[in-house]
């Protein structure tokens, strides 16, 4: 973390004012250069070649997101660090899928902003602890959204495809040729469906596919 080269992205002159300030408070920090808009910043990041971009989310002309997807595109040596007054899981992802490696709240004070610095100069990510809690929120109602769904919708068509044809009474041989497969293809499908169901007999899987309404029960 020696001698790092900064390249401060803000088009709020007090606000990149006061961060300059803290960033040459840092003992590691021996450059620090100044952009008003993500387009001036990729011109400045092209001769200057900074360690390390402050970026804003929101400017005019080019916004945060669109200067990092094409610094990171470009310099893909350069970590960016993402300022936002914005601590939702929206503008977070946004910034991660850009490519940013950091996501800073810029209310922030000195030793987050050393712990920021230190984590992606490191090859980490980070995310201010508000930022990470919304996020980690947000993983869960995913995660918890996805395990909600009824096992055979977590299936794929492939092998609700022939967990409906096993249920119908074909043998393996009639599966493959039906489905145009080998024999063994059916047969890792078949391994596969029953561990996803935690069924591992014949009978089981057709009780399981006649509950579900994958096959009507004809008797």
């Amino acid at each position: 973390m020696q001698g790092l080269r900064i390249l401060l992205v803000e088009d709020h002159e007090l606000v990149r004012a006061g961060m300059s300030e803290l960033l040459c408070k840092l003992s590691n920090v021996s450059e620090i250069s100044e952009a008003s808009n993500g387009r001036e910043a990729l011109r400045l990041v092209e001769r200057l070649q900074p360690d390390l971009v402050f970026m804003d989310i929101a400017m005019p002309d080019m916004n945060g997101l669109e200067a990092t997807a094409r610094m990171r595109k470009l310099y893909p040596h350069i970590q960016i660090i993402m300022l936002s007054m914005y601590a939702t899981e929206e503008y977070v992802l946004q910034a991660l899928r850009a490519g940013a490696a950091g996501y800073l709240l810029k209310d922030s004070g000195k030793v987050e902003l050393e712990l920021a610095i230190r984590a992606v100069t490191q090859g980490q990510t980070y995310l201010s602890p508000t930022v990470a809690t919304h996020v980690a929120e947000y993983m869960r109602r995913v995660e918890q959204a996805t395990s909600d769904l009824p096992v055979s919708e977590q299936l794929t068509p492939r092998q609700r495809e022939i967990l409906q044809l096993i249920a119908e009474g074909r043998s393996t041989q009639e599966i493959a040729q039906t489905l145009i497969i080998s024999v063994k293809t059916v047969e890792t499908h078949r391994a596969q469906l029953m561990q996803r169901l935690g069924i591992f007999d014949v009978a089981g899987l057709v009780r399981y596919a006649i509950r579900t309404g994958i096959v009507i029960d004809a008797s």
